[in-house]
């Protein structure tokens, strides 16, 4: 493996704008999921009777569950997205910093 790389701050950029574009997309499904699997949709869909009542808590608790882990990837996705972006912006200084030396100084 050789020890040459080249970062391209543009690249990063489009990498981290595409980690936020998943994370506002996840989110927005999650909030339509919780919206959609409340548990008030979920007791009119097994109803009132005694016996679904163990059923419609598990599914209460699993829709709760999946809210809670989605919603947790989209924060991370987020995150991702920032480090990615920071990265971008100090690739784009470091570069700009050596082409000055370059130039003599003169950046």
């Amino acid at each position: 493996m050789s020890g040459n790389f080249f970062l391209d701050a543009g690249e990063l950029g489009q990498l981290a704008g595409a980690f936020d574009a998943r994370a506002r997309d996840l989110a927005s499904a999650v909030k339509v999921f919780e919206g959609r699997a409340g548990a008030e949709q979920i007791h009119d869909g097994f109803g009132f009777l005694t016996e679904s009542e163990e059923v419609t808590s598990a599914y209460i608790d699993l829709a709760a569950g999946m809210v809670e882990a989605l919603g947790s990837l989209a924060r991370q996705f987020e995150a991702v997205s920032q480090a990615v972006q920071d990265n971008a912006k100090n690739s784009e200084v470091a570069d700009d910093a050596l082409a000055g030396l370059f130039m003599g100084g003169k950046s």
